[in-house]
Formats: structure tokens, sequence, C-alpha cells
């Protein structure tokens, strides 16, 4: 009878998470990763081809943590509020995560058909929202308007662009709420192409 494997690959992924988090995408190596579960490196590519398949790994488990942290923020029968607190938890999710986001948003990242459902996945639970707010047929056009909004505003507040003073926490909110109100008057108009 084989012995029972020294770890998973759940452990071995929440492992480079860490790894990924405190010291960026290059910043570790397979052994690290490893020696955090308690293996020796070799025993890695058992479970994962290369480093890249480990990365793509990560990648997954951190949009199955966004799509959580959507969830988390509906409010019930409140469409407009449901998005106020989805953008408020994205911008917590990446700030909280800083590595992990830009390894999410990353052009290095492998594009594969598990990746595209994780993303579509993670913008589930914003979609009933948008839906509510300007119809089913303009909700993914609505989607793609924030969510630059969103993608934009974080990674230049992890990056510390923001250098002129002022609250970035208002700042955040009044870009949120004009880019919604201007969503929600385009309920019921024709959509052009």
């Amino acid at each position: 009878m084989p012995a029972p494997p020294k770890t998973s690959d759940a452990q071995i992924v929440e492992a480079a998470r860490r790894l990924l988090e405190s010291r960026g995408r290059e910043g570790f190596s397979l052994t690290e990763v490893a020696a955090a579960v308690g293996v020796r490196a070799p025993s890695l590519y058992r479970r994962f081809a290369d480093r890249a398949a480990i990365l793509e790994a990560v990648e997954l488990s951190l949009w199955c943590d966004l799509a959580e942290a959507l969830t988390d923020a509906i409010v019930p029968r409140r469409s407009l509020d449901t998005l106020r607190s989805q953008a408020r938890a994205y911008r917590t999710f990446a700030k909280t995560h800083p590595n992990g986001y830009s390894l999410m948003f990353d052009v290095q990242s492998r594009h594969t058909e598990e990746g595209t459902r994780a993303r579509s996945n993670a913008l589930a639970p914003a979609m009933p929202a948008f839906t509510a707010l300007v119809g089913k047929q303009n909700a993914l056009r609505a989607a793609r308007v924030l969510t630059p909004f969103l993608h934009g505003f974080v990674s230049m507040e992890i990056g510390d662009a923001f250098r002129l003073g002022g609250g970035l926490d208002a700042a955040f909110d009044h870009g949120v709420a004009t880019i919604l109100q201007g969503l929600a008057r385009t309920r019921g108009r024709p959509r052009r192409r």
C-alpha cells in the first residue's frame, strides 16, 4: 500500500499564495514552496507540471476568493447598494492581496478555459444587480464600464500613485456613484452597436 501524501494541492497553492504576497511573482522558487509544505521540490512535480502551473492554480484560487467576496457583499433587493458594496469589496480584496491581484491581471498568465470560467464566475455575483440596473441586454456592457474604473483605481492605489492628497475613500465612492448613476440613466434606451 502506498504511503499517504504528505501534502495536498490546496496546501501547495496556499503556500505559494503566501510566498507570492510576501515576495511577488518572481520572488520565490518551487523549492521554497515545497519547503513551506514540508516536502522536497520533486514531489511538487507529481501534482503540478511546473512553476507556471502552480501560479495558474494560485490565480484560480484568487478568482474564487474574489467571487466569494462579491457574493458576501450582496445587499438583497437593492441593486445600487449591492454594486456599491461589491465595488468596496473588490477594492478591499485587491488591497488585501496586492501581489495576488496583480497576478490575476498579469499578461504573463496563461489563458485557459478554466481561467476564463473562473473570471466569469467571479463576475457572476454582480450580474443580477447590473441586470436590475440596466436590463439584461446591457448588463455585461455595464460591468465592462465599471470594472476598468475599479481596476485602474485600485492598481493606482496599490502602486501608491495617488500623491496629491485628499481622501481616497471619498474619491473611490464618488467615482463608483458617478458611474452607476450614468449607467442607471441608460436603462430602457436602445442599444447602439
